[in-house]
């Protein structure tokens, strides 16, 4: 199974299945252009957020202006919609980050995704931590797995601590990972990750 990759800031996936075409994450509004070209080139039938934060989410209103449904947890639908604005960037100035996420265009609905639900060929599978709705992608051991973990040169690192609604949860999401039987982990900041560097980080004490 091939993934495609498009880093928009955070990446953007291209899954394709025989139940059709999927996006994953939209990007930072910053590269809003090559977003509506990646619209205009791989024709989604959907996009599914993996949570509501602006470097993921903030070209979503492009593909529903395109009339691409857009999919996410019920939990990330208020701030999609602009009913809420908790946005934890810059850490330790929650004031500008109410003003960064106001800023950003809202989309106009947003349909639920549950875990275990079948989206064209993934099953969804909850995340919690980083955000509380935060979700994943599962099919045929490859984890789609938003910022439940963060690749870098070094291996798999949790995000910063301010910036996950809950820390402790977000350790655990990771732990349970293992549990999984996966053979890729493809975060949503960094490259392709595996089931050992994942322990690896687990394992560490630290939180």
């Amino acid at each position: 199974m091939n993934v495609e990759v498009r880093p928009l800031y955070a990446n953007v996936f291209l899954l394709s299945t025989p139940a059709g075409r999927l996006l994953v994450d939209s990007g930072a509004l910053s590269h809003a252009p090559r977003f509506v070209q990646l619209l205009r080139e791989f024709r989604p039938d959907a996009l599914l957020l993996t949570h509501a934060h602006v470097d993921h989410a903030g070209n979503a209103f492009l593909a529903q202006r395109a009339g691409v449904p857009v999919l996410a947890h019920a939990l990330e639908h208020a701030a999609l919609l602009g009913q809420s604005h908790d946005l934890p960037y810059p850490a330790g100035f929650p004031g500008l980050g109410r003003v960064i996420s106001r800023i950003h265009p809202k989309l106009r609905s947003v349909q639920a995704a549950q875990p275990g639900q079948d989206v064209l060929g993934w099953q969804v599978v909850p995340l919690p931590g980083h955000t509380p709705g935060q979700i994943g992608l599962l099919r045929d051991g490859v984890l789609i797995a938003g910022d439940a973990v963060v690749g870098g040169a070094d291996g798999a690192h949790l995000p910063r601590a301010a910036y996950n609604h809950d820390h402790a949860q977000a350790l655990s999401t990771l732990r349970g990972l293992l549990d999984l039987d996966l053979r890729e982990v493809w975060p949503g900041h960094g490259g392709c990750l595996t089931p050992e560097q994942i322990r690896i980080r687990a394992e560490r004490v630290d939180g």
